[in-house]
Formats: C-alpha cells, structure tokens, sequence
C-alpha cells in the first residue's frame, strides 16, 4: 500500500483542480490532503472536509493557528473530529508562532486527548515575513518530551535543517519525517535518504509529494531510481528494498488513522 502523506489541493476547487489532483495520485492507495494555511483554519477546514468527504482515497488534515484561533479542546475538536477530519497541519514559520509557545502546547494538549496526529509544515517555501527560526526542528524536542504519545511529523524532513529531524527521529518513538522529494534535487534527495540510512531511521521515514510542488509517480520514480547516479563511484548506497519500504509503509495506521473502508458510517 500506497500513501502520499503530504498533498494541497485548492479548496474550494474547480472542476479542473479535481480531475488534474485525481490524474496525480491515481497511482498511490491513498493521501493526506493538508489544509491551506490562511487565518479562518476553520474556514479551510470546511471546504477540505467537504471535498474529502467525497473521496475514498482522501484524508484530510485540517489547520489551525493557536495564536489567532481558539485552541480548546471543543475548539479543536470542532475544526477537526466534527468535520471528518483526521488530523491538524501546522504552519510555524507562516504563522508566525514558535512551536512551543503556550497556546500551542494547550492545542498539542487537545490533540492527544482526541487522539489526532499534527503534521509541521516549516519550511518548504520561505516567504520574506516567514520566520525561519520557527522552522528548525529541534524546537520540537520539547513538545515530543511533554507529549510523549503525540504522532508527529517533520514536513519535508526540515529541510534545510535535515540533521535536526534525524536527531528528532532517532530520539523519540512518535516522531516522523516527511520525505518530500522533488525529483529534480537529486543530489540533495540522495543525501537525505544517505544520513537516514546511515543514522538507522529509515524506518521512521514517510513517503509524499508536496503536490501540486511534484506529482508521487515522479518522486516514487526519483526514489527507486537514486542508486543508479551512483555508477562508477565510490558514494555509499542505500539498499533497494530499504527504500521501498518507505515508498510502501502503511503511513495511516502509524498515524493512528483508521483506513475510510474501516470508518464509522457516522464519520
């Protein structure tokens, strides 16, 4: 099986949106839809449940910012669980909050207690008012050590900030990373997936796309393929099947999200 763990959509989306996004992830299981980040959370969390909701293959993570929205646990619960939602996506850097500030300790709080995961979306585009330092991953040392069984995971394995996530990974059980590729960095893919496997957190690695950014057949195609740039040098490799295994990993359930065949009707 299967599933991109990092995908956008336009929501609401046109006629044209749906049929190309249907196009892209045809050859995955499953995706994360993640909600646009914008001030009204709820507002795009709305239009993502309604476009989820019509869709097997889609779930959809909903966003919150705990430093304009209201982070209780009704709050919360009402942004997520009442909409169909599986999760929340958080945009630090964005938003302009710092990952540990006080009103987002108490929504990391709401989260554990409805048993969602949280997806930190940092640092993939920087605009000039983003706050980079927001974006480092080792500000999230804290949140994983007060909230052990929280699911959480690293967008874009921080990039640039790589070696921070492989410490966040290999430190604690519930963290991941999102290894969000583009096929056109190889270099900078092959010495991502290279320190993962050398540091022995493979296994902690989630495979997505960041469509629109890149469509998963050509990141699915980039991954399987690396090894073969290596021809005539002495760079190390990565095994085949350790790769494969991150493409394949059954992402949903090690989120703690039932598969949509395995939901409540009432879902």
């Amino acid at each position: 099986m299967i599933t991109d763990c990092h995908t956008h959509i336009n929501c609401p989306s046109s006629d044209i949106d749906t049929k190309e996004y249907q196009e892209a992830c045809r050859k995955v299981d499953s995706s994360i839809v993640l909600a646009a980040g914008r001030d009204n959370g709820l507002q795009a969390g709305k239009e993502l449940s309604g476009y989820v909701a019509n869709h097997a293959k889609l779930t959809g993570f909903a966003t919150i910012n705990p430093a304009r929205e209201a982070v209780t646990a009704a709050a919360v619960k009402e942004a997520t669980v009442e909409l169909g939602l599986k999760g929340v996506v958080l945009y630090c850097s964005a938003g302009k909050f710092h990952p540990t500030h006080s009103r987002a300790m108490r929504l990391y709080e709401a989260l554990v207690e409805l048993k969602l995961p949280v997806f930190f979306h940092n640092v993939s585009t920087f605009n000039a008012d983003s706050v980079m330092a927001f974006a480092q991953p080792h500000l999230l040392d804290e949140v994983a050590r007060e909230f052990p069984s929280l699911k959480m995971v690293i967008g874009m394995m921080g990039q640039p900030f790589v070696e921070q996530t492989v410490c966040m990974l290999s430190k604690h059980v519930n963290v991941y990373g999102d290894l969000t590729i583009s096929p056109f960095r190889k270099w900078e893919v092959y010495n991502t997936v290279v320190r993962a496997y050398e540091a022995g957190v493979m296994d902690k690695l989630l495979f997505g796309s960041g469509y629109p950014i890149a469509r998963p057949d050509a990141c699915i195609e980039t991954l399987l393929g690396f090894n073969m740039l290596l021809a005539n040098t002495n760079l190390p490799a990565v095994p085949r099947e350790e790769i494969r295994g991150v493409i394949e990993r059954d992402t949903l359930s090690i989120l703690g999200i039932a598969q949509k065949s395995e939901r409540k009707v009432s879902d």
